[in-house]
């Protein structure tokens, strides 16, 4: 599970850690903030970038709490063990969109599953060999990007994203259309995305990031830049509205829209997420997709 709202400040105690995301931005040159139209390219070399400089310390940040062979769908603790939203895995080949250190496709595969981890930056898929290492379970790891999915065509039976690749890619309909291209007719398409409506909250766990500041509509990407104004981070906002578009605009049915609860005793601060921010409004939106025929 990787994703750039949840990798700002948490450290798996339930403390904040504000250096980390620091550390990244120095290591990039970053030296401020724009908000400016991105294209595919530019992002994609920007958070490569971006994901490779950050990745030994979001797994010494969020290992903890995600487990070597655990798939849990969001900050609020959503395991897919509980909910099967992928349904019976058992045998089948399911690939994994920003797979991250790949727990979730470790998960997969002690549950029978034949998975296949992809993601772009070859840093998180460092910390998912070393997390195979540690557990004895190896899975296919593939480095690519999210629009460009090389895999044959019809070759996977489901395909799964918890917080990866979505928010910094160009364009979904892309990366659905690769989806749709690889997966079987029937198959569930499963994606686990910082919920919508938060884009208009500053990313603040605290009484701060209570008060609307952004348009809802404003799909304006938010840009870091170093001292020449290229981007070294770059995260991109969909309405709820543009994902069910996307979906079905690219052969997939949307069956299922959940918004997990923050639950009760839960103290974990995650970011932007928390205990008095969750009380209030969903942070996580998990899309449960099918291909159609």
């Amino acid at each position: 599970m990787t994703t750039a709202d949840i990798d700002d400040d948490g450290n798996g105690g339930g403390e904040l850690d504000p250096d980390r995301h620091t550390r990244a931005e120095h290591r990039l040159g970053t030296v401020g903030v724009a908000h400016r139209d991105v294209g595919a390219r530019e992002a994609t070399t920007a958070n490569l970038a971006w994901w490779d400089a950050d990745a030994d310390d979001y797994q010494a940040a969020h290992g903890g709490f995600l487990g070597d062979a655990d798939f849990v769908w969001c900050p609020e603790g959503l395991r897919e063990a509980d909910v099967h939203l992928l349904g019976e895995v058992g045998g089948r080949r399911v690939v994994e969109i920003g797979c991250g250190q790949a727990a979730c496709s470790r998960w997969l595969a002690t549950a029978g599953a034949r998975p296949v981890g992809l993601d772009l930056s070859a840093g998180m898929l460092r910390h998912a060999r070393e997390g195979a290492a540690r557990t004895g379970i190896d899975v296919p790891l593939v480095q690519a990007t999210a629009e460009r999915l090389p895999l044959a065509g019809g070759s996977m039976d489901a395909a799964c994203s918890a917080f990866g690749a979505l928010p910094f890619v160009a364009s979904i309909e892309t990366v659905f259309a690769e989806v749709r291209r690889v997966v079987r007719p029937g198959a569930p398409w499963v994606f686990a995305v910082t919920h919508p409506m938060r884009w208009i909250f500053p990313d603040d766990p605290g009484p701060a990031g209570l008060t609307a500041s952004q348009p809802y509509f404003d799909r304006t990407p938010y840009v870091e830049i170093d001292g020449q104004g290229r981007a070294t981070y770059v995260e991109y906002h969909r309405t709820v509205g543009d994902y069910v578009r996307a979906l079905t605009a690219t052969g997939f049915v949307l069956e299922d829209l959940l918004e997990p609860e923050w639950p009760e005793g839960h103290t974990r601060v995650w970011g932007q997420w928390s205990p008095l921010r969750g009380k209030l409004f969903p942070g996580t939106a998990i899309f449960r997709a099918r291909a159609c025929p």
